[in-house]
């Protein structure tokens, strides 16, 4: 059989490999994903879709889709914590619901002005959304049940072998470009020969070393326990350190819990998994185990590479979380974003031959600084040790545990307000950003200050009650005209044209617009990443050919 000609194929069919499978399909470019699941993850695995993501979420047009799954719309996104979940309540940090965040959002200034909050919902049904929008795209074939089983960078394309997990067919792939969005076993990092930096084996009272997990509905749950629903419940006692996050809101739960040294997972029967539910719960409710197994916390860890020729890298095979603050899911989504736009801009003869290397120079670091944000949140919850004294009802333990919720309260607010981690992400230093001599804000994980210095996402307004500014960018390059003299911007639209880039021309009259970019112009990439910004245009084709990754001297032409 003659080799399938795709331009990208796509190993892993997990977030970071649909979200890419979406970015590319609504550009026009063919790709195939393959996947050895047999469909899209069983697991509620991550838990919290942050703000950034859900803005991409709704650039791409569904966002209102993903925000209506999970829980209930009224359900509380509450983080609580507790001796035992039917024990005493030490502390609770209320956040809105889905309802609650859809009519909060467009009131919101200062860090948290946004197009989307923050949603609490799994993964999985995350996943299965993102699948079904790729499955539409013409161009787009998604595989489960499909495995890589070799590859080969030829220099002018990659030739690759695929193999069917039910009958064993193979076949034959030739593609221009392989992405390896295949986890953190990753085949296809291995075969490049990159390996993991940084931190990894760190042994914490809780969220360090082995964790079993274990999906599981409680229907009864809601009826024993003595406190207000949360979306997280987490344990803090010296018997059964343990968290939980809610996925229907009804029943169901994503319950996941340190073992001590005298558990291990390959001797835990369905009878020990509920045991450690109940010594969580602190009650005996009867739960139906969906679904259990281990996995190790502790890791801080990014490859040293995130490309080789015409092979990429993304999501967890590059970069591994312990998962406090929900960063590594997202992480992959904008991995995935960052890739999309500069693969499609090549193959269609728009990006210079320097473009594809920023993938890696840009997104390396905000995954190093990423995973060390959450290794410093794991190390808050997980080096805090409860005292035996905190479950006792008297003066001592009322004590104890006084000074617990404090703590606890306190890093709740560490944890899951964090504007800052979510929106200051930068790309300074890269060779498509072009600087203005301007430094942006500190990075501090609990305050984001927006700011249009080149390099950050574009800053957010709302330009009345139900239109973001983010609704009225292009789904490629935005130019931004804030100022009087839009006629200078004339050059740049004709070269633009001639280069054949999708170009917004957007003309924003609200004089506080003008005043959160500082600039008459702003140049907006199909990330929503401020490329350029300034008051006059006075070499417009260097500058798309800078934005795109041609050599300055060369003209910015397919």
């Amino acid at each position: 059989m003659p080799a399938e000609i795709w331009s990208v194929l796509i190993v892993g069919g997990g977030p970071c490999g649909l979200m890419l499978a979406n970015e590319l399909g609504r550009r026009g470019i063919d790709a195939i994903l393959v996947d050895a699941k047999p469909t899209t993850a069983f697991n509620p695995q991550a838990n919290a879709t942050q703000a950034r993501t859900m803005e991409h979420f709704r650039r791409l047009g569904f966002a209102d889709e993903i925000r209506a799954l999970g829980m209930p719309p009224e359900f509380p996104t509450d983080i609580a914590y507790f001796t035992r979940y039917a024990g005493h309540e030490l502390a609770r940090y209320k956040l809105p619901s889905a309802n609650q965040a859809r009519a909060q959002v467009s009131g919101l200034s200062g860090s948290w002005s946004a197009a989307e909050l923050p949603h609490r919902v799994s993964q999985k049904y995350v996943e299965a959304t993102l699948r079904t929008h790729a499955e539409k795209l013409p161009g787009i074939s998604v595989n489960y049940s499909w495995k890589l089983v070799s590859f080969h960078d030829e220099g002018s394309h990659v030739d690759a072998v695929i193999e069917s997990i039910a009958d064993g067919q193979r076949k034959e792939v030739t593609a221009k470009y392989l992405v390896g969005a295949d986890g953190p076993r990753s085949m296809v990092r291995d075969q490049l020969g990159f390996s993991y930096q940084g931190e990894t084996g760190v042994i914490r009272d809780f969220m360090g070393g082995q964790m079993y997990a274990i999906y599981l509905r409680a229907v009864e749950f809601y009826n024993l326990v003595p406190h207000p629903p949360a979306w997280m419940n987490v344990t803090f006692n010296a018997d059964r350190r343990a968290f939980m996050t809610a996925v229907d809101g009804k029943g169901e739960f994503a319950f996941h819990t340190q073992l001590r040294a005298h558990e291990h997972p390959d001797t835990i029967t369905d009878a020990d998994a509920l045991a450690m539910f109940q010594a969580a719960v602190g009650a005996p409710v009867q739960a139906e185990i969906l679904s259990r197994g281990n996995w190790t916390a502790g890791h801080a860890l990014v490859t040293d590479h995130f490309q080789k020729g015409r092979v990429f890298l993304g999501g967890d095979a590059v970069h591994l979380f312990t998962p406090t603050g929900g960063l590594g899911y997202n992480t992959a989504v904008e991995d995935a974003v960052n890739l999309g736009w500069k693969l499609a801009a090549t193959l269609k003869g728009q990006g210079g031959p320097d473009l594809l290397a920023t993938y890696e120079v840009e997104r390396r670091p905000v995954a190093i600084r990423n995973t060390g944000y959450a290794r410093r949140l794991a190390d808050s919850l997980g080096l805090f040790l409860p005292v035996p004294e905190i479950e006792v009802d008297e003066p001592e333990g009322a004590k104890a545990r006084e000074i617990a919720g404090a703590h606890l309260e306190a890093h709740a607010r560490a944890e899951f307000n964090i504007p800052g981690v979510t929106f200051g992400g930068r790309y300074d230093g890269s060779a498509i950003i072009i600087a203005d001599g301007t430094q942006p804000p500190p990075d501090t994980a609990n305050l984001y200050v927006p700011t249009a210095c080149p390099g950050g996402r574009a800053p957010h307004i709302w330009l009345d009650q139900n239109k973001s500014l983010f609704d009225v960018f292009g789904f490629e390059w935005t130019l931004l005209r804030m100022g009087r003299d839009n006629a200078a911007s004339s050059g740049l639209i004709s070269s633009a044209r001639t280069a054949g880039l999708e170009l917004e021309v957007v003309d924003i009259a609200e004089p506080a617009v003008r005043e959160l970019y500082e600039a008459d112009f702003a140049l907006v990439r199909p990330d929503q990443i401020v490329a350029w910004r300034g008051n006059s245009i006075p070499d417009p084709t260097g500058l798309l050919s800078t934005v795109t990754g041609h050599p300055v001297d060369m003209p910015a032409i397919a």
